[in-house]
């Protein structure tokens, strides 16, 4: 006898007695071992990477300076809590210049956090009570649904396609699911498609939310890489938004700041006081130079407008070679994600009867990786975050993309 007790005291949430028993392999650890299997079949070819979903750039060089130099400085050691309220104050100038949210209180209504992700994780304990449900799109990012189902919480889906713009029907849900409904989940531009959301739909979206008394969670990390004519939209620009909701932004995507975990949610001053009490629990705040140097950042998007600018260029030579190609693909107008319909097989190959299929053929015979979504629709991301510096080695990857996928002919 030793620990065989151990065994028996997981929660239940994360498997109970079976926790670490099953078999069950996750999406990105199947994609991760299919790269491994296909750079080791093929060592003499370079796997082409179309399936990161984070920047493929460094933060910018001055915000990198100002990090080395504030965390120098001895007054920035301590503890941060819920965090200086010099990031708040750039944070509200910063909604204001690009999204044109005017007035956010830097004391009452912005807090940091240490990261989108780990933000989204914490807010179902601020609301979720057992059998309390969370409306999420599918296909989404997602966290707050698991971490919903961690404290007793249902989750319900709702469907985002073509048909619909990826935008959720939301005059389809049930009453019986919007009586116990408390939260809604909406991520534009999204991940994983790159669509974005407009005006007209978040002003539905807070009527919906008064109309159902819901708490509106909006998860903008990509909020400010849009193309072409768009403009940056803010979920909290539209009248009555702060009245039901919070927004997440994020300096990973837009500042190339992924690893650095910063960021800030605002809104409504009652929800940012319920996150940060829950928040207050469970980290220390994240340390203060890089909340400085995010300051800073901030207070400088044209750092973010330059990513965009790189984003949109990658978007229109890869849906071009794609097409080229006979993959259906559309630039999308948000984000670094390309969302295109998976083909049904390859003349002369396999048939693909999911989009997993379909990625995983394109690891083994091109070696060219995507992430594939199931959800609703056999679907596949590209990113356009490949690594290549500049113009010429941007094309040159997307020459040898095309290169390899012309050796196929696909079939929708």
């Amino acid at each position: 006898m030793s620990n065989d007790y151990i065994q028996q005291l997981f929660a239940d949430r994360i498997g109970g007695s079976n926790f670490g028993l099953t078999q069950e392999i996750f999406k990105f650890e199947k994609i991760k071992r299919a790269k491994r299997a296909a750079i080791l079949a093929n060592p003499h070819i370079q796997l082409i990477d179309l399936g990161v979903g984070e920047p493929d750039s460094m933060a910018d060089e001055e915000v990198v300076k100002i990090l080395a130099i504030e965390a120098n400085k001895p007054e920035n050691r301590f503890y941060a809590d819920n965090g200086l309220i010099e990031f708040n104050q750039a944070a509200s100038k910063y909604m204001e210049r690009v999204f044109h949210v005017k007035g956010l209180d830097p004391e009452t209504e912005i807090n940091h956090v240490i990261g989108s992700k780990s933000a989204l994780a914490m807010l179902p304990a601020a609301f979720i009570n057992p059998g309390d449900i969370t409306l999420m799109p599918s296909p989404s990012y997602p966290v707050l649904a698991t971490l919903t189902k961690y404290y007793g919480g249902e989750i319900v889906h709702l469907p985002i396609s073509e048909e619909n713009s990826f935008l959720p029907e939301l005059d389809k849900i049930n009453n019986s699911v919007l009586q116990k409904a408390k939260l809604l989940y909406l991520n534009y531009p999204n991940n994983p498609t790159g669509a974005i959301a407009n005006a007209e739909f978040f002003e539905e979206v807070v009527q919906f939310a008064k109309k159902n008394k819901i708490i509106v969670v909006h998860d903008a990390a990509y909020a400010a890489l849009v193309f072409d004519d768009e403009k940056p939209l803010s979920f909290l620009s539209v009248p009555g938004a702060k009245d039901v909701g919070i927004e997440l932004h994020s300096l990973s995507k837009s500042f190339n700041m992924t690893g650095w975990r910063i960021g800030f949610i605002a809104g409504n001053s009652k929800l940012i006081n319920a996150f940060a009490t829950v928040k207050d629990n469970n980290d220390s705040g994240q340390f203060m130079a890089i909340q400085k140097a995010a300051a800073y950042a901030l207070s400088h998007p044209e750092v973010t407008e330059r990513t965009s600018a790189k984003y949109s260029r990658r978007q229109e030579l890869l849906s071009k070679a794609l097409r080229e190609c006979g993959i259906y693909a559309e630039k999308s107008k948000g984000s670094f994600f390309l969302y295109t319909k998976a083909p049904k097989a390859v003349v002369g190959g396999p048939d693909f009867h999911t989009a997993e299929e379909f990625s995983n053929y394109l690891i083994k015979e091109h070696l060219i990786s995507t992430v594939p979504w199931d959800d609703a629709g056999s679907y596949v991301r590209f990113s356009v975050t490949f690594q290549a510096d500049g113009l010429q080695a941007e094309m040159d990857v997307i020459e040898e993309i095309k290169s390899r996928l012309s050796k196929s002919k696909f079939i929708y």
